[in-house]
């Protein structure tokens, strides 16, 4: 459910409140909270011959309407009503809230209830909460304006703040986050794009290169692969300095993204060959884990073979390349030399090796 289809599941339920401003202008506040009241019961009437159950948030907003209108007439201040739009705003506003920076996404909850056997995969997930983010902002931007007219505004300032005023606030957003999509799909186009992993290793989707490096912490696919020659030695490569992640560290010898739609192993087929010009090799795999920096999360395919061919190292990924012997490895251990992953899988490859 993106942002725009939860407007849609929402409006219903505010248009009492709309009719309610349209005939309080015409025929006053009494008149007017019957013809809203009356609109809304017509709406749940329809909801309910529809989906044989009534829509509970028209039935919320139609108990709030009575509950505050009532109170206004009956106390002969209005401010009681006029507080009823920033009431639900602000209940929204938590809900969306908690949903947005919290551990629970209640909304993602939700429209799982509504959406049931529909597969949601990890970047859809992704772009659904900055979508809730926005609208988390927007209601409470929005909200705030209607308390303060309440208070301190005349009723037609109120009205317009309280209707119409919420709906330009979206349609402005609509509109800039309408070309911000355009613009993104088009920037896509001209990227690579990755597989989605679910937490147990399967593709549930595909995305964008920049997706999987923003942050989301979407897991993909990596392939690495431990080069050993003869002697023992094991080949490392120097990570050339306009790489965005660890520049100018040692690393495993050959390292890269799975693409979309490509088998794990013609992905090391191809790593291989592009990085460090090594082709027609046997491997075997030794581990396969997640791996998680500031910026991804990977699922990382480990795989070790021996060779005595001359490799020949890409100018353009690799700074340069060289045999390390175990020994000289160790000594250099936690002290900034080389990648974190790569000390991290290294302890991987070493009990592998004794095995």
């Amino acid at each position: 459910m993106n942002k725009f289809e939860l407007i849609k599941k929402l409006l219903p339920g505010l248009a009492p409140l709309i009719i309610f401003v349209i005939a309080d202008s015409i025929w006053g506040t009494e008149t007017g909270l019957i013809v809203a009241i009356g609109f809304g019961l017509v709406e749940v009437l329809v909801s309910l011959l529809q989906k044989k159950t009534p829509d509970r948030f028209i039935l919320f907003d139609i108990g709030l309407l009575v509950a505050m209108g009532g109170v206004s007439i009956w106390l002969e201040n209005e401010v009681f009503f006029k507080l009823k739009p920033g009431v639900i705003g602000l209940i929204l506003c938590i809900m969306l809230g908690i949903s947005a920076y919290g551990k629970q996404n209640i909304l993602m909850a939700m429209s799982g209830r509504y959406m049931k056997g529909l597969d949601i995969n990890a970047w859809q997930q992704y772009e659904f909460l900055q979508s809730v983010r926005a609208l988390f902002w927007i209601f409470l931007f929005h909200t705030i304006l209607v308390f303060i007219s309440a208070f301190a505004m005349s009723k037609e300032v109120w009205l317009a703040i309280s209707g119409p005023g919420f709906y330009v606030l979206f349609g402005i957003y609509f509109v800039f986050e309408l070309y911000q999509k355009r613009k993104r799909q088009k920037k896509y186009q001209s990227e690579e794009w990755l597989p989605i992993l679910n937490e147990d290793g399967k593709v549930t989707g595909k995305m964008p290169r920049s997706i999987a490096h923003n942050g989301s912490k979407i897991p993909h696919p990596v392939v690495h692969m431990q080069v050993f020659n003869n002697k023992g030695e094991l080949y490392l490569q120097k990570r050339a300095a306009h790489k965005l992640i660890q520049p100018n560290k040692w690393d495993t010898a050959v390292g890269g993204h799975v693409a979309a739609d490509e088998s794990v192993e013609l992905s090391l087929q191809r790593e291989a060959s592009e990085e460090i010009g090594l082709s027609d090799f046997s491997v075997q795999p030794f581990k396969q884990y997640f791996w998680e920096s500031d910026i991804e999360r990977e699922m990382v395919f480990a795989f070790v073979t021996t060779t005595d061919k001359q490799l020949k190292p890409d100018p353009s990924e690799v700074s340069e390349g060289k045999y390390w012997s175990l020994s000289e490895i160790e000594d250099n251990l936690g002290k900034g030399v080389f990648t974190p992953n790569f000390e991290h899988e290294y302890q991987y490859l070493k009990h592998s090796i004794k095995r």
